[in-house]
């Protein structure tokens, strides 16, 4: 039987490499998990209530795009935190997490050629791994940038050569950024969104932990295309529940973008997509309409990150994270690092280098493991106390 090449050579996925280098190792202590970013704090109560009373809604095939509720409440939310108004009814569209929307966009945006050749997709480096399945998805070439202390932990697209910039169709960035939590500020974007109008691509800005942060909220991509006047297809963004809101199993999430942009999407989920149940949609409308539980939860993170700044002030090369919620930690060597904190105390995490792709022979994520700080805020004080004696003590 014949299966597509072009997924043969895909490095395989950060986590079962993370279980195929510790899985057959003995835990060293109580085993404490602080690998995936997947949030423990508390949800909304009323989002159960909410559920329960439109149960009987699980018999209707949900709106493909969204009920109009949600959309509004999106385009609402959208409005108040970033001052940019958007029509519901062609400017955004409900997704099942916006990993499905990160992936699909590409699918319907990216052209076959650009200028005659194979389009290339920028993405940082570290980079979120459905960056990559997309782009060999859609046939095109993935260019690696680096996003690294010297450059404040944010891929500089600007300092690519003319070849290369004239066949991108599309830049990923993540802003704040998984894993090293830098935040792209109002210059990173203008630059970022003149570079994009100057060589006709556009921009996918991963913003999912964006209300995740200390001090001033991060800009947005499309606060700043406002700003600047920019071409309103030149920017798409897509925002989720899961971070914001401790819902990652609800999958709500959304992309917005100009008219043309969100036509193409929406035509392809109609084809591949899978709507949120109406009973979640319904939830999921009055949770992007609640903020007093995202200014609690946003609480509860900024005490953990003052924890960690507390814990290793004395550790070289330590950078305190803006936002998110995980700690990008300078090691020797991370998957060293991990077999250690596994063996030794059974504190998991996850090394650097398989968030990462080798460039050159370097990979900038080799030396950094990724720590989430999700875990209620004791839990995550002794276990980074536990993680700093083993391999800084």
């Amino acid at each position: 039987m014949m299966f597509p090449e072009r997924f043969s050579n895909l490095p395989a996925y950060a986590f079962p490499r993370l279980r195929a280098l510790l899985d057959h190792l003995d835990p060293g202590g109580d085993v404490v998990h602080m690998t995936i970013g997947e949030p423990k704090h508390a949800f909304p109560s009323w989002v159960s209530d909410i559920i329960a009373q439109h149960s009987h809604e699980f018999n209707r095939y949900p709106p493909n795009d969204g009920s109009p509720e949600l959309l509004a409440a999106i385009t609402d939310w959208i409005e108040r935190r970033y001052d940019v108004a958007l029509d519901s009814a062609t400017q955004v569209m409900a997704l099942n997490g916006t990993r499905e929307g990160l992936y699909n966009a590409a699918m319907a945006l990216c052209p076959e050629t650009k200028g005659g050749e194979t389009p290339i997709i920028l993405m940082p480096n570290p980079f979120y791994q459905v960056y990559a399945v997309a782009t060999v998805a859609v046939g095109a070439e993935p260019v690696f940038v680096s996003a690294v202390a010297e450059n404040g932990f944010l891929p500089d697209y600007t300092q690519l050569s003319e070849d290369v910039l004239k066949r991108v169709a599309i830049a990923y960035i993540c802003s704040p950024g998984n894993p090293q939590g830098a935040v792209a500020d109002q210059a990173y974007w203008r630059d970022l969104i003149a570079l994009a109008e100057k060589y006709d691509f556009r921009i996918f800005a991963d913003e999912c932990y964006s209300e995740i942060y200390r001090g001033a909220p991060p800009k947005g991509a499309l606060q700043v295309a406002k700003e600047v006047d920019a071409d309103p297809e030149r920017v798409v963004i897509f925002h989720s529940l899961s971070k914001r809101s401790n819902l990652p199993g609800l999958r709500s999430g959304f992309v917005a973008s100009g008219p043309e942009c969100m036509k193409r999407i929406k035509q392809l989920r109609a084809y591949s997509g899978a709507p949120l149940p109406l009973p979640l949609q319904r939830a999921a409308a009055q949770v992007w309409a609640d903020e007093a539980h995202v200014v609690e939860n946003r609480a509860l993170y900024a005490e953990k990150f003052a924890l960690a700044d507390e814990v290793f002030s004395d550790v070289p090369g330590y950078t305190s994270p803006t936002a998110g919620f995980f700690l990008w930690l300078p090691v020797d060597d991370g998957e060293q690092a991990a077999v250690k904190l596994w063996t030794e105390t059974g504190v998991r995490v996850l090394p650097g280098a398989y968030l990462s792709r080798d460039v050159n022979g370097e990979n900038p994520g080799k030396k950094y493991i990724r720590v989430a700080l999700v875990a209620p805020k004791t839990e995550v004080a002794d276990a980074l106390v536990t993680l700093r004696d083993c391999l800084f003590g």
